[in-house]
């Protein structure tokens, strides 16, 4: 499986029209032919080094994020969604990268000998702590009332990654952290979604943030780690453990997307749920897909498109979580609901996690999503009217970043 070799690709024709032909004898040199797990982090530069003009190289990236302003930067991860979005369209290579990015990162395999002897590793943002049966992951990005952003959101996945890891925990539970803002000094926010101020000042990465959150920290939660060599089957050979989410304030955007991926949601009375994605001017990753089976399509395009905000309370907010708790009863009520989680063991909780999941998305249905995902996403994130939206519907301009 041969590549031809080219000069430098330099106009978005020829590089359509080379990846048409060779994406997937692309991917089988990028990778040892199929042998090595390369994060899509990785893999880009990677294709930058090997292929002159395909992709940006990670100098070109750096100093369009040096720019300041989402604005200002001349769209180069453009051409990464287009080159992610043909490898994840072909099956072999899509469900290959798909897999790789289910393996433990290098960073959490580092942390992992002390978090076992410590139960507790603090990751900046985030924070994970080992509580008896428990593995409890808390955002804690308090400035900006626990958006995810470019430093989190990797954090969010390390977090996983040790959860996962720890052979003394057998439940997983994600929870906001007690912010310190005048306005909710006190109390825990669950997720803020995303931080739509680094947005609009250009710190948010296509690739390390838009495609490695759906891959790595969604993938984890949902699916475990990948832990066989078959990948090409897609079976599912995964280690995975139950997770909890407890909805304190609100979910908003990607906290909401990530309810879509929880075995059990707890939401505290009072909280709200929403995902303003047309206001943002993006798509909310793969909830879109997830939403639907969740909710229904009406109810789907009205949280999406048209900005319904579902109170807890409401009965189709009900669909998304499982039960609403007064705020003094969360505790108590994810160690209720974790005990119920592996009572009859880890191992056949694991199995009928999979034997659900096989029912709803198989990993090539994912994977045919992501491969869309990619080349919109980005699109969206270089459409001016992203700008604007950004400007008169969160005063970004106005913010300091």
């Amino acid at each position: 499986m041969g590549v031809p070799k080219v000069a430098r690709l330099r106009s978005p024709g020829e590089r359509q029209a080379f990846l048409q032909a060779h994406a997937e004898a692309v991917y089988d040199e990028l990778t040892g032919g199929f042998s090595e797990a390369v994060r899509v982090e990785e893999l880009v530069y990677r294709a930058a080094d090997r292929y002159p003009g395909l992709v940006p190289t990670r100098e070109e990236i750096e100093a369009e994020r040096a720019l300041g302003r989402q604005s200002a930067k001349r769209g180069l991860e453009v051409d990464q969604g287009l080159f992610l979005s043909h490898v994840l369209g072909r099956r072999r290579p899509g469900l290959h990268l798909l897999h790789a990015m289910l393996r433990p990162k290098a960073r959490s395999l580092e942390l992992l000998e002390r978090f076992r002897r410590d139960g507790a590793c603090d990751l900046g943002v985030v924070r994970v702590e080992r509580r008896g049966r428990l593995g409890v992951v808390e955002l804690c990005n308090l400035r900006f009332l626990n958006a995810e952003d470019a430093e989190a959101t990797p954090a969010l996945e390390t977090a996983v990654d040790l959860v996962l890891l720890d052979p003394a925990i057998e439940v997983g539970v994600l929870r906001g952290g007690v912010v310190d803002h005048p306005r909710h000094a006190g109390r825990r926010i669950f997720n803020s979604g995303l931080n739509l101020t680094h947005l609009y000042y250009g710190r948010i990465p296509f690739v390390g943030f838009m495609m490695a959150r759906e891959m790595g920290l969604l993938g984890k939660i949902y699916r475990g780690h990948w832990q066989g060599g078959d990948w090409e089957s897609a079976l599912e050979d995964t280690a995975e453990k139950p997770w909890i989410a407890a909805v304190e304030a609100w979910a908003i955007g990607g906290g909401c997307q990530l309810l879509l991926v929880f075995d059990r949601v707890l939401a505290e009375r009072g909280a709200f749920l929403s995902l303003p994605a047309r206001k943002e001017g993006i798509v909310p990753g793969t909830s879109n897909r997830r939403l639907i089976r969740f909710v229904g399509d009406r109810l789907a395009r009205q949280l999406v498109m048209f900005e319904r905000r579902l109170e807890v309370v409401e009965p189709e907010a009900r669909l998304i979580c499982d039960e609403v708790v007064e705020s003094e009863e969360m505790d108590a009520a994810i160690e209720r609901d974790a005990a119920r989680l592996v009572s009859s063991g880890t191992v056949s909780a694991a199995a009928n996690r999979k034997a659900l999941r096989l029912g709803v998305e198989t990993m090539d249905e994912f994977r045919l999503y992501t491969a869309v995902y990619a080349r919109e996403q980005v699109r969206c994130m270089y459409n001016p009217v992203l700008i604007r939206n950004l400007e008169e519907n969160w005063q970004a301009d106005r913010r300091r970043p």
